[in-house]
Formats: structure tokens, sequence, C-alpha cells
């Protein structure tokens, strides 16, 4: 429980550990905020890693000079799309191990064919939109990989998904981190890009529910 505790502290007050890690250690921090941002997006079971939050400090840092704007978002933005490709295969590799294809009870080979259909339909605009939804983001790139998404049309829309997730994120912190009414109401913005992009999620699945029943 403790562990939870400071988990949340370090996601709602994000802005202060990392203006002091910046002024203790310098340039140490563009290190830290390339792993953490790769780690999320890559690895499929840390998905609770404070990402949309920690791309908008992140530009309210360099918005008063903390930091640079330039090598801030080509780092994150690498982070990122490095990030994807791995998680991406990992699910490729393992995915048909995990099932054992037909030999597996486990295994429907229906749902599959389906799911990779899915994505070689619709897939691109998953792994776009997932960028800006916590907890999928994590997902989408390993489920893309189970299913066999092609390899050249997931990169696309990974590098295309990174790009608009990184940089309008950390170009938003940028121009309104410092915003006085920000700053005094950042731990609520937080939890506002944690809990409205699910809601999202939530009401288009009983949508989609709904139409199929």
């Amino acid at each position: 429980m403790e562990i939870v505790t400071h988990l949340l502290d370090f996601i709602l007050h994000i802005d202060r550990y990392l203006e002091t890690f910046v002024t203790s250690y310098g340039i140490w921090v563009y290190a830290l905020l390339f792993l953490i941002i790769f780690v999320e997006t890559g690895v499929v079971v840390m998905p609770f890693l404070p990402g949309d939050s920690l791309l908008f400090v992140v530009g309210a840092m360099c918005g008063v000079g903390l930091m640079s704007y330039p090598l801030a978002v080509g780092l994150l933005f690498a982070a990122a799309v490095l990030g994807n490709q791995s998680n991406y295969t990992i699910g490729h590799y393992f995915g048909p191990k995990v099932f054992q294809w037909e030999n597996s009870k486990f295994f429907n080979k229906k749902a599959f064919d389906q799911a990779h259909d899915f994505y070689e339909k619709y897939g691109g605009i998953t792994i776009v939109a997932a960028r800006f939804m916590p907890f999928l983001r994590t997902f989408a790139p390993f489920v893309a990989g189970v299913s066999q998404m092609t390899r050249s049309k997931f990169t696309f829309y990974d590098i295309t998904g990174g790009a608009l997730w990184v940089g309008g994120i950390v170009t938003a912190g940028y121009f309104f981190g410092n915003v006085p009414f920000v700053k005094t109401h950042l731990d609520k913005i937080i939890w506002a890009m944690i809990f409205v992009p699910g809601l999202f999620v939530l009401f288009g699945a009983w949508k989609a529910r709904r139409k199929g029943s």
C-alpha cells in the first residue's frame, strides 16, 4: 500500500520531483526521462507510469529554460517509438508461443483471425489514438504484435503516433505549463489526463457492445 501511495504522490506532484532532479543531476534527467517513456511504452507489464503528465511537465520545464526543448522532444520521441517497437516484438514473438497455436485450449483460431483482420484494417488509427490513452498505449502495440499486424504498417503508425503524442503534449506544456492557473491546478489536470481518455474508451466499448447485441 505504501508503494501505491508513493507512486500516486509521484504522479500527482511530478513537477516537483522533476524540478528537484534537474537541479540535482542536470543533464542526467534526459536519460531518466528516456527510460521512463521507453519502459511505459515498451514493457507490457508497466502501464502505470505517468507518460502524459511527464511530457506536459517536461514542456513546462523547457518553457522556463530548465531543459532543452529540441533535445527533450527528440529523445522522448525516440523513446516512444523504440518502446512501441519493443512491445510489438514481444507480442509478435511470444504471442503464438504462449497460445501454442491450435494445440492449446486457450487459443481461439477464429478470434485470432478476427484480431489480425481488425489490426490490418483499423490497427493504424488504434495505434495512433492509443498513444493518448493511459494503459491502452502500453497494450496496443503488444496486441498488434500478437495479431501479426505487419511490421511496416505498424512502424508507420508508431512513428506518426509518437510524433503527435510527444510533440503535442510537450509543446502544450511549453506554452501553457507555466500559466498560473495551470500550475495551481496541475494535480487536477493530471487526473483529467488519466481519466478523461478512459471514459471515452469505456463509452466506445459500451456503444460497440450495444451495437453488437
